[in-house]
């Protein structure tokens, strides 16, 4: 009986457990022994192994965060680590390692290959920032958190006619920013891709006024601005005195949407039956609306960055 561990990776993000859930019972379902490693890379180092049964990942689906845990190890770029990792998977007679989590975590996955491991990795970050693939599990469900916050903090700009400002997560990409601040209707969002001076956010927002908007949202991905800079800013060269809020690991937490908990159960179907076909090594992408297995040296070329034509609409739609 072949042997499957599965262990998360990086930054958490919902739709995790879902991926895990489905990967477990899809395995276990053609035949595999399933393990878990807890808190990612470091587990494998530390041994932190156990079997997993159908009946262990009962009731995660709907819960956000991982039930394997996760954790930050940058020293795993370490090629003397990555040896002790794929012996210390070897003596546990791990045949496929199955990594979640975002393009850090590939990296990991793609060093062990090359020391001889099999593996296969599942994209789930909500930043939406991985080569390789148009959309991330967690990505659709940060979306709808921003979203409904933004719909809060708006109501309260409106009533009080301010200039609220939210920072957004995405590190050095807007995708959050953009796809929210378009389905939120944001008059500005300041996105690393394409930096906008400070000194036009404020002759936007004067614009604005004079057209008769009585308050005004701006989404600052935290990769191009530092959001309590652009107060700042704004309240030293106009007469705004913008609200600033900062959603946080707001946009980490909670279950999947159902986009993202389907997304999982297919993602993982897919990489099961690849391995089953002998294929291993891959990285599975959603791209147009299709599931595919990528190698990971195709998905670090194929990049997707944010929309130009979405980013030229929204300035439209918010004039």
């Amino acid at each position: 009986m072949r042997k499957i561990a599965i262990l998360t990776s990086g930054g958490d993000a919902p739709g995790m457990n879902a991926a895990i859930r489905a990967v477990t019972r899809k395995a276990i379902h053609e035949g595999f022994q399933v393990f878990g490693i807890e808190r990612g890379y470091l587990g494998i180092i530390q041994e932190a192994i156990f079997p997993l049964q159908a009946r262990d990942v009962g009731g995660i689906i709907t819960q956000g965060g991982t039930m394997l845990k996760t954790a930050r190890y940058p020293e795993f770029q370490d090629e003397s680590l990555q040896e002790n990792a794929y012996q210390i998977l070897k003596r546990h007679g791990i045949d496929h390692l199955i990594v979640i989590g975002g393009d850090g975590s590939m990296r990991g996955a793609q060093g062990l290959s090359r020391h001889g491991m099999s593996t296969m990795t599942i994209p789930c970050t909500i930043d939406n920032d991985m080569g390789g693939t148009q959309y991330t599990i967690g990505f659709d469900t940060a979306l709808n958190t921003v979203v409904d916050a933004v719909g809060h903090i708006r109501d309260t700009s409106n009533s009080h006619e301010r200039v609220a400002i939210v920072e957004v997560m995405g590190r050095k990409a807007g995708h959050i920013a953009l796809q929210s601040g378009i389905a939120c209707g944001a008059e500005i969002v300041l996105v690393p891709e394409n930096p906008m001076p400070l000194h036009e956010v404020c002759r936007h927002l004067k614009e604005t006024q004079l057209r008769g908007k009585e308050y005004s949202v701006i989404l600052v991905a935290e990769g191009a601005y530092k959001s309590g800079e652009v107060k700042e800013f704004i309240k030293n060269h106009t007469e705004f005195d913008p609200s600033l809020t900062v959603l946080g690991y707001l946009q980490r937490g909670g279950g999947p949407s159902a986009f993202d908990a389907i997304l999982a159960a297919r993602m993982s179907e897919v990489c099961i039956n690849t391995l089953m076909s002998g294929v291993d090594n891959r990285l599975i992408g959603y791209i147009d609306g299709h599931i595919r297995t990528i190698s990971y040296k195709e998905a670090e070329k194929l990049q997707f960055p944010i929309n130009e034509e979405q980013y030229t609409l929204l300035s439209i739609l918010s004039s």
